[in-house]
């Protein structure tokens, strides 16, 4: 057999062996690594609503899930949602909190994002993050005006304010009937 051939056999097996290798990883750390994010997205439900003590979810015929944060008389003082958008470099995904009484934001959560690390990846970064906290849902959320963007970092800053912009309205309009 050509040495070539040799070659091209042994690195053949070598792939396919490294393929199967990876296949059952996956496989078997699928379910945790589900589990963790769920745990970390119900973990983000009460960052984001700091003020209740429970959450129930509501989805509506659409499938988009909200989630009714209750206070102790279990009466809804907010919602918490996932909002998610691109971003520089791939998706952001996102808790966020809205405050039904005084129609503010009260933060957000990331929960995924492949943005730059040391630039965009500053999204994360409460620095950045207390600009949304307490923002009036109606304002602009306009960057470079009422949002001060990240330095290096104006698409990522601009993919936030875009996210939760938009989410937030989706959002009010699916909900708006609902609310008690």
């Amino acid at each position: 057999m050509a040495k070539g051939v040799k070659l091209i056999l042994v690195l053949g097996l070598i792939s396919l062996f490294s393929g199967v290798v990876l296949a059952k990883t996956y496989e078997i750390t699928s379910p945790t690594m589900r589990e963790v994010a769920m745990k970390n997205q119900q973990k983000a439900i009460f960052e984001v609503l700091p003020q209740i003590k429970e959450y129930k979810e509501f989805q509506n015929e659409a499938g988009m899930l909200i989630y009714e944060g209750l206070d102790s008389d279990k009466k809804v003082t907010g919602l918490a949602f996932i909002a998610e958008g691109g971003g520089f470099q791939g998706t952001i995904r996102m808790m966020v909190g809205l405050n039904l009484k005084t129609k503010k934001i009260t933060g957000y959560k990331v929960l995924e994002h492949l943005e730059t690390p040391g630039l965009g990846a500053r999204i994360t970064e409460d620095s950045f993050k207390k600009q949304f906290s307490a923002k009036s849902w109606d304002d602009p959320f306009a960057v470079g005006k009422d949002i001060v963007p990240i330095t290096g970092a104006t698409i990522s800053s601009k993919a936030v304010s875009e996210i939760l912009k938009g989410s937030v309205a989706k959002v009010l309009e699916v909900y708006g009937g609902e609310q008690q």
